[in-house]
């Protein structure tokens, strides 16, 4: 297996690196655990009520804004 040397790299160019790694990884190649499954499940269980109890992202934005300014 080639080793990749990324200590030259910047932090922002190893973190381009992790994202296109991350990428390339299919999605049913690593099987969720129990309890990642378990934790989906109750999210979209929850998923309309907590729709009609949440905010768009601008006013989130404004909030945290006007919080932390």
């Amino acid at each position: 297996m080639a080793m990749i040397d990324y200590r030259h790299m910047t932090p922002a160019e190893k973190l381009t690196l992790i994202g296109e790694i991350w990428e390339s990884i299919e999605a049913d190649a690593i099987p969720l655990t129990e309890a990642q499954a378990a934790e989906i499940k109750r999210r979209l269980e929850t998923l309309d009520d907590d729709i009609q109890h949440g905010i768009d992202a601008d006013a989130l934005e404004a909030e945290l804004d006007r919080r932390f300014p």
